[in-house]
């Protein structure tokens, strides 16, 4: 789908005369999708703040790196402890089922498969997002981003920052560490299989403003099982990022509390996920007291 596009409506979080403005995003979107934004704009134009989504960030001494998943894979440290290869590293009916989206999806790629199973499935994802004409960049975050720039509204992050005080020494015994991301590997091939369908339509409705089809459109998220596996081992337990799901929960949480009592108007973005899910954000706010209004 292409062309100008609304985007969905908007949630409000509402207490004592003060109302947060949710957008809710989707990953991935069409990769031509272009967006009207003008009614977003005026939202952020009226606001005082825009709070953003929660974030991690790890300081290695050699660089900033988001994203758990993206850190091992810039500092080299992807592949298969003792030189395994991603058919020993997974059950022969799992490599079975790799064999031809890596054929139809990656080609020739011989290095993936030196991989662990983890950062071999993301690689596949992308490359089958990439085919399927999606893009997991993030357009609205970039555009809302600009807007606050341009009413000089003040960016509000929400980020865990890790420092790393000997980055060689995390990266010998991460490369040493063994994970278990077998599930991780079989989810994403699982969404590789049945739901990119699925995601277009998913993408599509997001892209028309249809709230109705979003809720519908459900889609089982290999990503929470991936970051699990990412963070509960002993390394991650040792850099205290074991919990970090919970604390950016609550991190963000409580920046939306202080964001919506000192703001008379502002504006948050969030994944779909954590907007419409039973004990998402938007869930826990309403559990406080706060009125929360769909589109």
């Amino acid at each position: 789908m292409s062309g100008a596009l609304p985007g969905p409506g908007l949630w409000k979080v509402r207490k004592d005369g003060h109302v947060l403005y949710v957008m809710a995003t989707v990953s991935p979107l069409p990769k031509r999708m272009e967006w009207d934004s003008t009614g977003l704009e005026s939202v952020v134009a009226r606001s005082q703040q825009v709070l953003l989504p929660p974030s991690f960030t790890l300081d290695a001494g050699v660089g900033m790196f988001r994203g758990m998943l993206l850190v091992p894979s810039l500092l080299k440290a992807r592949r298969n402890p003792d030189g395994a290869t991603l058919q020993q590293m997974v059950s022969p009916d799992l490599y079975a089922r790799w064999v031809p989206l890596k054929r139809r999806y990656l080609g020739n790629d011989r290095g993936v498969e030196q991989w662990r199973p983890i950062f071999a499935a993301q690689h596949l994802y992308e490359a089958a997002m990439d085919d399927s004409g999606l893009s997991r960049e993030g357009v609205v975050d970039k555009a809302v981003r600009r807007m606050a720039r341009r009413h000089d509204v003040e960016l509000r992050a929400v980020n865990f920052e890790l420092e790393i005080d000997d980055p060689k020494a995390v990266i010998r015994e991460f490369q040493a560490t063994t994970l278990a991301d077998t599930e991780c590997f079989e989810k994403t091939l699982s969404r590789i299989e049945g739901d990119l369908e699925l995601m277009r339509q998913r993408a599509n409705a997001w892209a028309t403003g249809e709230v109705g089809a979003l809720r519908s459109l459900s889609i089982e998220n290999q990503y929470s099982t991936c970051i699990r596996a990412m963070t509960e081992n002993g390394l991650a337990r040792r850099l205290g990022i074991d919990d970090l799901r919970a604390r950016l929960d609550a991190m963000w949480l409580a920046a939306a509390e202080e964001t919506l009592a000192a703001n008379a108007s502002s504006l948050a973005m969030l994944p779909l996920s954590l907007v419409t899910a039973p004990d998402g954000y938007l869930a826990r706010l309403e559990q406080k007291g706060y009125a929360v209004e769909a589109p």
